[in-house]
């Protein structure tokens, strides 16, 4: 990946987390140097695989503005909504219920403004 995409790559990622000006594009080349262009094409998993992996440790952390990015993420790596559910209602006997129903929020969330997206585009 060249220097100018991974810039407005990282651009679009600091944009959807709270960034200082100062440290931006550095602060985004980091993530897609170690997260993007690191775990997340190793062989061994899935891109959907590891969405699910991604949000079910998101909700069990309690970490509601990644979990927001990565549901979206998910959904378009291939898990269904139904899926997306299933898994953080499973998570609230492992991780608590707490952490589950904020899971659920969340995903309502992203869920919803899809569906809005959806709609202002028909």
């Amino acid at each position: 990946m060249d220097e100018e995409r991974k810039l407005e790559i990282a651009r679009r990622i600091t944009d959807m987390l709270p960034t200082p000006d100062e440290i931006r594009d550095d602060w985004g080349k980091m993530i897609i140097d170690s997260v993007t262009n690191g775990v997340w094409v190793r062989d061994g998993l899935s891109r959907r695989d590891r969405s699910l992996i991604t949000v079910a440790a998101l909700t069990v952390l309690y970490r509601p503005n990644e979990l927001r990015i990565h549901i979206g993420q998910a959904l378009d790596n291939g898990l269904t909504r139904e899926e997306i559910s299933e898994a953080i209602l499973h998570l609230a006997i492992y991780g608590g219920f707490p952490t589950s129903v904020e899971g659920m929020h969340v995903a309502k969330e992203v869920f919803d403004a899809r569906d809005t997206e959806a709609q202002e585009k028909s």
